[in-house]
């Protein structure tokens, strides 16, 4: 009954998830990437993601199109063979580069969760981070933080805070937790605190080579 009342209240429609096209060297990572897929499912939340079929993306993909949820995966063009093997689920949308792969999971996007990933996934979570404090958009932007596996991250934004790089009231941007329920719940009741560098209205995407600013901003 709880739960049902949970799924209820979900304001999203759909999760942007970012996370590695491999599986990490832990089975908790492979275990969070399902339990997050059946967290969205539960909700009724569809994902939008990298658009691999191997990895964490793989195993996220299908657990939620498997909870019977649309899953959209954009993926740039050139890697489609290096992280799409055998069957894909869900709509796959090719794009041409990844400043497009971006704009569109964006554009997509109610939310931002960042399972564990390397280089791509830390590049990709730390602009959506940058697009809230510049006043681009203000979408929760979530951590899942398995194991620890983020704890190095955190600790340099906190140094980042206490040498004057950060304003401490940016520091609330992100959101972190150690299991998928605690993360959704928290995003869900996540209001923004830090003061804008410019409104949303302010903001001429175009310019950035994005799309339209209330496509991304919304």
């Amino acid at each position: 009954m709880e739960r049902e009342t949970e799924m209820k209240k979900s304001k999203f429609k759909r999760i942007c998830v970012f996370c590695g096209s491999s599986p990490g060297k832990k089975s908790s990572y492979k275990d969070a990437a399902i339990e997050l897929g059946r967290e969205l499912v539960s909700r009724n939340i569809d994902l939008v993601y990298g658009g691999g079929s191997i990895g964490l993306m793989g195993l996220i993909s299908q657990a939620v199109y498997s909870g019977g949820r649309h899953v959209l995966g954009v993926i740039p063009k050139t890697l489609m063979p290096r992280e799409i093997t055998g069957e894909t689920v869900g709509e796959v949308k090719p794009v041409a580069d990844m400043h497009q792969r971006k704009a569109e999971m964006a554009r997509h996007s109610d939310a931002f969760i960042a399972l564990p990933g390397g280089y791509g996934t830390l590049e990709e979570l730390l602009e959506v981070i940058a697009w809230a404090q510049l006043g681009i958009h203000d979408k929760p932007v979530g951590l899942l933080n398995v194991d620890g596996y983020y704890n190095s991250l955190l600790s340099f934004i906190d140094k980042a805070v206490e040498e004057g790089f950060i304003r401490p009231s940016a520091r609330h941007i992100i959101i972190s937790a150690p299991t998928a329920r605690e993360l959704v719940k928290k995003l869900e009741e996540y209001t923004p605190r830090h003061e804008r560098v410019a409104s949303k209205v302010d903001w001429e995407i175009e310019h950035l080579g994005y799309f339209q600013k209330s496509e991304i901003s919304r």
